[in-house]
């Protein structure tokens, strides 16, 4: 079987795009972790109470996250 044509330049492009991926996963992930340390360092300079209410607010956002998951997953 022939290889060569139009389908080949697409699989080119693809295989560098997946070259190029996991590099923009961490940036990416290091962009989101800069600013959560960022964050998390401003929201415990203005005290224990708000501390608390973030922590309870992300906790809630984790557990609906689980759950849409699981419910999209069947």
């Amino acid at each position: 079987m022939d290889e060569s044509g139009v389908g080949t330049r697409v699989l080119a492009e693809e295989s560098l795009l997946g070259l190029l991926l996991p590099f923009w996963q961490v940036v990416i992930g290091a962009v989101v972790l800069v600013v959560l340390v960022l964050s998390v360092g401003r929201l415990a300079r203005r005290g224990k109470s708000r501390m608390t209410t973030a922590l309870l607010v992300t906790a809630a956002v984790i557990a609906g996250f689980a759950v849409i998951g699981v419910l999209l997953e069947g």
